[in-house]
């Protein structure tokens, strides 16, 4: 039997915080919008199309974004309305999807391979979108191709608010005439390479050599020719099975003590977070386990907004610790799990106006990363080993 013909589908929700925005405020449609920090210190977050017709990007430092566009509107932004409106989408997604990925809180892959027996699947992708516009009243874009790369480029190139389908064997005709810049990968270095070597577009790469772009560029050059005939064998990794960062702690002894024992959830919380932030993932869901010395184990877990940070994580914790303990029992085991994980790319590390707070974790992660994990403690959790 032949294999059957891959179908990817891939979602993203258009200026995702903005749209949000406008959800909440209608005033601000049509307008220029910037959500972001602060005007002397601030990000740029993400900025609705009509700012961006002036020139402002993601990550861009807000001074240069307000003297390109000195009548946006600023938006500082109200994140537990972005996480309920990912949810909201996921769980529309998960009522219908075969096999959906979650790579990020604003963006998605639904593998539709095989399906193309029973329905077709480009009209099914286009009554997911209308499904997810009517309910949510978001803009939202896809693409959909025979492989992950390709349909993600389909998706840009339909933006905003539109769909485009890349015919199985038009992938490569469809890739040509864009610039090479299109392929993740390709920043700003190697794109003025590649320039200098005459290369402008993607049909420029096909028609380069394979030998001569890896004297150049090394793998990544074999990598980018692959890429320019349109094939890519990425896979659509199930929603349902992300990972979830946990550690807990089996103590030698029976503990009691509270203040023992919330020290060391702290710590716990710390170390799930600091492994959060080098794997450039957001959490969604904290949960805290506790058993017993007749091993019966109990454990209860939250939503919460979408955060990458200790001082959201740990008083959360610290509240599930208070309604699961029973008091005056002693305790044999304590663990924490973060879970509910999505990627947060620029978007997460720029996820509110708190830029000192995110220079602060980056300086914590930076001497852990180099001299070791628990140099840097929370001071709690160093009284509670005392």
């Amino acid at each position: 039997m032949p294999s059957p013909q891959r179908y990817i589908a891939h979602f993203d929700l258009d200026s995702f915080f903005v749209s949000v925005e406008m959800i909440n405020d209608p005033s601000l449609k049509g307008k220029a919008v910037i959500v972001g920090g602060s005007r002397d210190r601030g990000v740029v977050t993400t900025c609705s199309y009509e700012a961006r017709k002036f020139g402002v990007k993601s990550a861009m430092p807000m001074k240069t974004a307000m003297r390109l566009c000195p009548h946006a509107i600023l938006v500082r932004g109200t994140r537990g309305e972005y996480s309920r409106y990912s949810r909201w989408v996921t769980e529309i997604i998960a009522a219908k999807a075969p096999l959906f990925e979650k790579a990020s809180i604003d963006e998605f892959y639904i593998d539709l391979t095989g399906m193309d027996r029973f329905f077709d699947p480009y009209q099914w992708t286009i009554d997911l979108r209308t499904e997810i516009i009517e309910k949510t009243q978001l803009p939202i874009s896809f693409g959909l191709a025979t492989n992950k790369m390709v349909a993600k480029i389909a998706t840009d190139e339909a933006k905003p608010n539109g769909y485009l389908f890349i015919k199985p064997g038009m992938e490569k005709a469809f890739l040509a005439p864009l610039p090479v810049n299109k392929f993740s990968g390709v920043g700003e270095n190697t794109f003025k390479t590649l320039q200098a070597m005459g290369i402008h577009t993607i049909r420029d790469v096909s028609e380069t050599a394979i030998e001569v772009l890896e004297k150049k560029l090394g793998k990544w050059g074999s990598d980018l020719w692959y890429k320019s005939q349109g094939l890519h064998n990425g896979e659509v990794h199930a929603y349902h099975e992300a990972k979830s960062i946990s550690t807990e702690n089996t103590f030698e002894e029976n503990k009691t003590d509270v203040d023992f024992l919330l020290s060391e959830l702290v710590r716990m919380t710390e170390k799930v977070a600091y492994e959060l932030r080098r794997d450039e993932k957001l959490t969604g869901c904290i949960a805290v386990k506790i058993r017993y010395p007749d091993f019966e184990t109990t454990s209860k877990q939250t939503t919460i907004d979408y955060t990458l940070r200790d001082d959201e994580l740990i008083p959360v914790a610290i509240d599930l610790f208070h309604k699961l303990y029973r008091k005056g029992q002693p305790v044999r085991l304590l663990g924490v799990r973060l879970s509910e994980l999505t990627n947060h790319a620029v978007q997460g590390s720029l996820f509110d106006d708190a830029e000192k707070k995110n220079e602060l974790y980056k300086a914590i992660d930076d001497v852990k990363n180099k001299f070791g994990k628990s140099l840097l403690q929370k001071a709690r959790t160093v009284k509670g080993k005392k």
